[in-house]
Order: structure tokens, then sequence, then C-alpha cells
């Protein structure tokens, strides 16, 4: 008799208000790390303690985070994509690639054509 692993299909959460998709960037150390969130904001996340030693956040993930009202600059994880999520997410056209992020937020005023 061999044991398998049973995998559990969760359904895909969707953001709501006040919540945001985000792509981790750099890990902070001490249950924080900085995020890069659709919006084109750069912001400190802080992994909320219900997911602390049961859900591993790493480097380049994509989360769902939760942004404070009261302060922009910051937000709370909430969640966390699977491959397979953000694969789905991307067909839905709720997230764009990082590069497209990066692009849009790079928007400088300068025309380099004249040279």
């Amino acid at each position: 008799m061999s044991k398998s692993k049973k995998t559990q299909k969760r359904e895909l959460e969707f953001k709501d208000d006040g919540q945001e998709y985000a792509y981790v960037t750099r890990m902070l150390g001490n249950g924080r790390c900085r995020v890069q969130c659709m919006d084109g904001v750069v912001r400190l996340a802080v992994i909320r303690g219900a997911m602390r030693k049961k859900v591993w956040i790493k480097l380049e993930d994509w989360v769902l985070v939760g942004i404070r009202e009261y302060q922009d600059t910051k937000c709370d994880i909430i969640g966390k994509y699977s491959d397979e999520d953000v694969r789905n997410l991307k067909a839905y056209g709720e997230i764009q690639s990082m590069a497209e992020v990066v692009k849009k937020e790079d928007d400088t005023p300068f025309d380099f054509d004249d040279i």
C-alpha cells in the first residue's frame, strides 16, 4: 500500500476593496518584506500572525496584500498564490508581468530619440 499525497484544490481568491496583488521583491526578516504592488507602489509588507510558520513566503512570490488605510506605505500579507494560481490570474487579466509594471512605473520625461 503506497501513501499518496492528496492535493486539495482550493478556490482562486480575487482581490477585494482595500486589497492588492503584489510581488515580493526583497525579504527583510522578522516577518517583513518589500513588495511591488500592482498599483505601482512599493510597500513594506508584514506577514500576518496567522500565516507565520504555516505559509512560507519567499522572494519572487505573488501574494495578496491588505493595504492599510492609515499608512499607504505599509500593508499586510493575507494570502500567497501558487504558480498555478498566478497563471490563472494572468489568464483572467488580473495581474501583469513584473516587466510591464516596472515599465509603467518608470515613465521618464526624457526623449532619448533626439540624440
